[in-house]
């Protein structure tokens, strides 16, 4: 994992089979980093847990250090983030094609802590897009920021993921599943129990959606033992995102750097859950071993 190039090239070789194109954006002057290389660098970063830009041009070889300054590096990397979010939908398709079942989870993406929120400026340009305050029950702790609303594969596969403001609650996100997916079995916490959310899942896009009941309710049965495992995989991504690729810790000063950040160590995972699978047929999930 400590060898950039090599990750590097291996990364790029793996961009190349799931698009054809080399240029995403339209530029008068063509630039001598080509956009899938400067994703490809990205998505190595993130790969190697180098969450700094300074540390980041400090590592790179040095002929990708004579093609692109740090800042342009960091103006075109926010204005790819439709050509990453589109490589991390190939890539999470190979996965899923023919998948069923999927697992439906949030977690808290804490922006400053709550004693700096007053007279933090942090994602703040725009109203709309603003962060706030926000409870999270399962850490039973109050924060100030976003929350990373996230649906994966059985296997272990980001499918579909969004950002909203910490105050929203997660059973909004059951909208964005009704839009996105049909004909398949989604399984989610507590905080998913709505009955009328379940039947216009069920009955609009034939969607079950699978959430444990509470104790007090009336005919209580305890929710089947292979789902209850099942949907720990999530809670697991969750926790290597925030251990390998530091997905709590933020530098952005605006919120589409911010989305573009998280969206990339989401990709990351993704390009080497496909390497394993793919390349080297093993545990997709092995995400620290080496992929050269």
């Amino acid at each position: 994992m400590n060898n950039f190039r090599a990750n590097y090239n291996k990364i790029l070789e793996v961009l190349a089979t799931i698009t054809e194109k080399e240029q995403f954006l339209r530029q008068n002057r063509k630039p001598k980093l080509k956009d899938i290389e400067l994703i490809a660098m990205n998505l190595t970063a993130e790969y190697m847990g180098i969450d700094s830009e300074c540390q980041l041009f400090r590592d790179i070889p040095e002929y990708l250090f004579a093609k692109i300054e740090r800042s342009v590096y960091n103006k075109r990397k926010r204005k790819l983030f439709f050509a990453i979010e589109f490589i991390r939908t190939q890539l999470s398709n190979k996965f899923t094609e023919f998948e069923n079942y999927y697992v439906v989870d949030s977690m808290p993406l804490e922006i400053v802590k709550l004693s700096r929120s007053g007279r933090s400026k942090v994602c703040k340009e725009y109203f709309y897009s603003a962060p706030n305050r926000g409870y999270c029950a399962s850490q039973n702790m109050h924060y100030y920021g976003y929350k990373i609303h996230a649906v994966c594969s059985i296997d272990g596969v980001f499918k579909s993921f969004d950002i909203s403001k910490a105050s929203v609650h997660d059973i909004h996100y059951l909208k964005d599943i009704k839009n996105q997916f049909n004909n398949c079995v989604v399984l989610g916490d507590k905080k998913y129990l709505s009955a009328d959310y379940q039947l216009d899942l069920f009955e609009s896009k034939q969607i079950k959606l699978e959430v444990p009941m509470r104790k007090n309710q009336q005919n209580y049965k305890k929710q089947t033992y292979i789902f209850r495992k099942k949907r720990k995989r999530i809670e697991t991504l969750f926790s290597q995102l925030c251990d390998q690729f530091k997905i709590r810790n933020n530098y952005a000063k605006t919120f589409e750097g911010f989305k573009t950040r998280i969206l990339s160590k989401l990709t990351a995972l993704t390009i080497i859950q496909y390497i394993n699978k793919f390349v080297f047929n093993r545990n997709i999930n092995n995400l620290k071993v080496n992929i050269v």
